[in-house]
């Protein structure tokens, strides 16, 4: 957060921007405990609309409530199967192509260069991830980046709520930060007509057309290849100490 101490109203920001990645994350019993603090640290987040911030608060309790399982298992189906939903941000830009592979590597130097160091078990454009590294950046910055995957933050949001989902108030929160939540209304019409993805035919036929790559570019694109088959397995990162901590005590340690 460079050479000073951010003011009251910034800490507010960056703590709720951190809360917002760890309810978009793989659910975790440290997640449930920490719901309350979760809550609280979201409701005073002024840039919310009071409705919101109440949707917020009462999803954060079903989730304390919920059988970790039953959550985990949810979760699975929701964005693992089908692509429509992908918390991969470059995938809804590139889909498979090489270019795809070249973003990523450039999003990781940026990491690097900013000090925010990943383990090799997550890809970097995870959008969890990187709101957890935007948490560590100044005010504009994050307005920019948010800017910048707000078509890809409004597609969520839009398909998320098409399915119901209480997971649409994470982009729809993030949108709200950037008083841009009106971006999900243009995407209605488009989700609405969308053929679903995550059915078992159109999971097969996906299945049928991928080609499998048996040769990695390079030793980091066989890296990246085995974070994303390690996904479910370990979703887990790490950072250099001058990343904020936000309820240590409660939220999972990423370190």
């Amino acid at each position: 957060m460079g050479n000073h101490e951010p003011c009251e109203g910034a800490t507010v920001g960056l703590l709720s921007l951190r809360v917002l990645a760890r309810l978009l994350d793989y659910p975790v019993a440290e997640l449930q405990a920490a719901s309350a603090q979760a809550i609280d640290i979201l409701d005073a987040e002024e840039r919310l609309p009071a409705g919101l911030r109440t949707q917020l608060a009462q999803w954060c309790r079903e989730l304390a409530a919920t059988d970790l399982l039953d959550l985990q298992e949810d979760y699975v189906d929701l964005f693992d199967r089908g692509r429509a939903t992908s918390l991969l941000l470059f995938e809804h830009v590139h889909g498979e192509s090489r270019d795809r592979g070249q973003a990523m590597v450039d999003l990781l130097a940026q990491y690097e260069a900013a000090g925010f160091q990943l383990d090799a078990r997550e890809l970097p454009d995870y959008l969890p991830l990187f709101l957890e590294y935007l948490s560590t950046r100044e005010h504009d910055e994050i307005g920019q980046w948010l800017g910048d995957i707000q078509h890809i933050l409004a597609l969520l949001a839009a398909r998320l709520e098409e399915r119901g989902s209480d997971y649409a108030l994470v982009p729809r929160a993030l949108l709200a930060l950037i008083g841009a939540t009106d971006a999900i209304d243009a995407q209605r019409t488009a989700v609405e007509a969308e053929q679903p993805d995550n059915t078992p035919q159109a999971l097969d036929a996906v299945w049928e057309e991928e080609v499998v790559r048996f040769n990695a570019e390079s030793d980091r694109d066989c890296s990246l290849q085995s974070a994303e088959g390690r996904r479910l397995a370990e979703r887990k990162y790490e950072t250099q100490p001058q990343v904020i901590q936000v309820m240590p005590s409660a939220l999972p340690d990423r370190h």
